[in-house]
């Protein structure tokens, strides 16, 4: 018999990584190699590992599946867990955000269980899987008023 007798969900980390001016964002996205939401575009993530921080999760998610490895600082959108944005089962993810503002070109390349890492501008995103697109205006959000403080 389990010490905890309630269900427990899932925890994974999702990466919004924006580059550009305001006006003209592009945000890191990754093309899923495997089920669910197979060849669809998704935010760099994935499980966190037993007694493994959030931050080192997201980071090594982020370098697994792009390439991307950036000491810049993280900052913590907000923790998405609605019944049913995952198909696999409950599954509660903690989203941050990277901005890498006017930066030049970053180049990013799809590897580990992401077939293809490509950049994307805000006003033409591809369908996402999961709950993506509510990460990515939520991560908005926060970025603008990160912005409009300072």
């Amino acid at each position: 018999m389990p010490a905890y007798e309630y269900p427990r969900p899932a925890l994974t980390v999702d990466a919004v990584v924006f580059r550009g001016a305001a006006g003209s964002r592009e945000v890191l996205l990754v093309r899923r190699g495997l089920e669910p939401f197979l060849g669809g575009w998704a935010l760099p993530g994935g499980f966190v590992d037993e007694d493994e921080r959030l931050e080192h999760a997201v980071r090594r998610e982020l370098a697994e599946e792009t390439g991307l490895a950036s000491a810049g600082r993280m900052r913590q959108v907000g923790t998405f867990g609605d019944p049913g944005r995952d198909p696999r089962g409950w599954t509660v993810s903690v989203a941050f955000l990277l901005d890498l503002g006017e930066s030049g070109p970053v180049e990013v390349r799809g590897a580990d269980d992401a077939d293809e890492a490509a950049w994307h501008p805000l006003d033409a995103l591809p369908p996402l899987a999961f709950d993506h697109d509510r990460i990515i205006a939520a991560a908005l959000t926060t970025c603008d008023a990160a912005t409009a403080n300072g």
